[in-house]
C-alpha cells in the first residue's frame, strides 16, 4: 500500500469521526467537507479523474453549502435543542452495535479476491472519453430518457413555481 492511500485513509477516517463527535453542526460539515476532500483522493488514486472532480463539485460544493445554509437558517443552539434522555443514547448505542454484529456476521465468509493475472491493465479506465463512449454508446437510450425525465421535471418547478394574476404572497 502506498503512502499516500494510507495518509488519505487516516484523514478520512478521523475526520470522518469528527462528523459525528463534534459539538458544532457547522463544524461537523467542515469535517464531512474534509472526508469528501480525502475520498476525491481515493479517486484519484484508482485513476478516476471524472469521480473525483464531481465529488468535489457535487458534493463538496452544492450539497455542503445546502448543508450549512439549512444549519444556519434552523440556527440550532443549546437553548432550544433540548438534552437526549440517556435511554434514547442507550437505544441508539445498542442499533449501532447490532449494525456492526450484522455487518460482521455478514461478511465473515466473504474471501477477498485480486484481479486475473491475465488480465491485462487498462490505464484509461476511469477516464472521461471512455465514460463518455460507453454512455453515448451501451447506454445512449437510458440517458435520453433521464434527460427527458429532467427536462419534465425543470417545466414543472416553473409552472409551481409561477404566481397566478391577482394572486399575493405574504
Amino acid at each position: 500500500m502506498s503512502p499516500l492511500f494510507l495518509f488519505l485513509a487516516f484523514v478520512a477516517l478521523l475526520s470522518a469521526l469528527g462528523v459525528v463527535f463534534a459539538k458544532n453542526p457547522v463544524h461537523s460539515v467542515l469535517f464531512l467537507i474534509l472526508t469528501f476532500f480525502a475520498l476525491s483522493g481515493h479517486y484519484l488514486l484508482l485513476n478516476a479523474q471524472f469521480l473525483a472532480a464531481v465529488n468535489i463539485i457535487v458534493y463538496a460544493g452544492a450539497i455542503m453549502v445546502l448543508f450549512l445554509f439549512v444549519i444556519m437558517f434552523l440556527n440550532l443552539n443549546v437553548d432550544t435543542e433540548p438534552h437526549k434522555p440517556a435511554l434514547a443514547k442507550i437505544a441508539a448505542a445498542v442499533a449501532g452495535g447490532s449494525l456492526l454484529l450484522i455487518l460482521v456476521v455478514a461478511l465473515k465468509d466473504v474471501l477477498p479476491t485480486g484481479a486475473p493475472t491475465d488480465a491485462t491493465f487498462d490505464s484509461q479506465i476511469g477516464m472521461v472519453n471512455r465514460l463518455g463512449l460507453v454512455l453515448y454508446q451501451q447506454y445512449l437510450l437510458p440517458f435520453e430518457l433521464a434527460s427527458v425525465l429532467f427536462l419534465v421535471a425543470m417545466v414543472g418547478a416553473v409552472m409551481l413555481g409561477k404566481r397566478e394574476v391577482g394572486e399575493r404572497n405574504f
